[in-house]
């Protein structure tokens, strides 16, 4: 095997081991970047299910506050 051949094969493997540990990082943060977008939808869309089930307690609190209040 030639010396220059050697050469071009070990460039070859190091741009290519350069090429997958890059493309591998840039995956890495797409990923997360799309986790933490999903986590503040679902964050959001939970906080807003709480305020909905609050009003509905605090609603249904008066309705049975003002159901004893009638019948005494």
């Amino acid at each position: 095997m030639g010396y220059v051949f050697r050469v071009r094969l070990a460039s070859f493997f190091s741009g290519a081991a350069t090429a997958s540990f890059l493309g591998l990082y840039i995956l890495y943060k797409d990923y997360k970047v799309a986790h933490e977008s999903i986590t503040q939808q679902v964050r959001s869309l939970h906080e807003s299910l709480d305020r909905r089930i609050s009003a509905v307690e605090n609603l249904k609190r008066a309705e049975t506050s003002e159901h004893v209040e009638a019948t005494e």
